[in-house]
């Protein structure tokens, strides 16, 4: 008996007595946190700092107060390229997940030869270079581009539509850069599902309609969910296809920063218009954190 106890202790660990773990001492716990103060130095010296700075100046400047907030939201002019902001966003996360989550199907569909090809064309169109995929679609989407000729010539249109300098070119350009930050967790999540589960709806008497409603789907939610939302925020800063694409009449918030700094050099409103958009992606992580669903991948297994 006094070699089996003796046995315990050991597997339980030098620090065990009577079956009860000792917690790391203040000692411990501090040799702990100091592997931390790199870290957290950095953070608070390139983070933090600029972003109090950023905040102290949307209130500060011109005058001390709120009044670039207020004007900010009673300005009608402000007040339109926050709804062009919000509007192409949205716009471009609907276009993004139903066109997005048929590529990343296919994907996991194909064999696995092919799913790799089609998985490296869209990590390459990530690798290609912005600017150059931005003016790319300039070229395609003038007057006198490709996608006008072509729907000429099928006799779709009559004149060449106007698709440049305008929203419909910055929703179609920003569409194509987003996708393939929706396909590729969509993609991960789609392989990590067992096909024995999609089999055992079949076997129940499912129809395909409902095994994909009811089963697939359901398994998709956690890689929809964080996708749509990564490719929304990123819409809302994105500064380089509406400046390219858009009008002066489509401008959105980044577009409106850069003008309010480099124009105006009105850091206040800046600063705020800056400070919105912070928050804004601070609360849209805080939804995801509370209301994303648990994956039922692992428990489908």
């Amino acid at each position: 008996m006094k070699v089996a106890i003796n046995a315990l202790q050991n597997a339980q660990g030098p620090g065990a007595a009577g079956g009860v773990a000792r917690r790391p001492g203040l000692g411990q716990r501090w040799k702990g946190s100091r592997n931390l103060l790199p870290a957290l130095l950095f953070l608070g010296l390139f983070f933090f700092v600029p972003l109090i700075g950023l905040l102290l100046r949307g209130v500060l400047e011109p005058v001390p107060g709120l009044g670039n907030y207020e004007q900010l939201f009673a300005n009608s002019a402000y007040t339109r390229v926050l709804v062009n902001t919000f509007s192409v966003a949205g716009l471009v996360t609907v276009i993004s997940v139903l066109l997005g989550f048929p590529l990343a199907w296919a994907i996991t569909l194909v064999p696995r030869g092919w799913g790799r090809w089609l998985l490296n064309i869209v990590l390459l169109s990530m690798w290609t270079s912005l600017l150059a995929r931005t003016y790319s679609w300039l070229v395609l989407l003038q007057s006198s581009g490709v996608v006008n000729k072509v729907l000429m010539a099928l006799g779709i249109i009559d004149a060449p539509i106007e698709m440049v300098h305008n929203l419909t070119g910055v929703v179609i350009g920003m569409s194509y850069i987003m996708i393939p930050f929706i396909v590729l967790p969509l993609q991960a999540t789609m392989h990590a599902i067992d096909p024995m589960v999609l089999q055992a709806g079949s076997i129940c008497g499912a129809s395909p309609w409902t095994n994909f409603w009811k089963v697939f789907l359901p398994l998709c939610r956690s890689g929809l969910f964080s996708g749509a939302l990564m490719v929304f925020v990123m819409s809302l800063g994105y500064y380089v296809t509406p400046a390219l694409l858009g009008g002066a009449q489509n401008m959105m918030l980044p577009e409106f920063i850069i003008q309010q700094v480099q124009s105006f050099l009105n850091w206040g409103m800046a600063s705020a218009a800056a400070a919105l958009l912070v928050a804004i992606t601070l609360v849209l992580f805080y939804l995801y954190l509370k209301l994303q669903p648990e994956s039922p991948v692992g428990n489908a297994r």
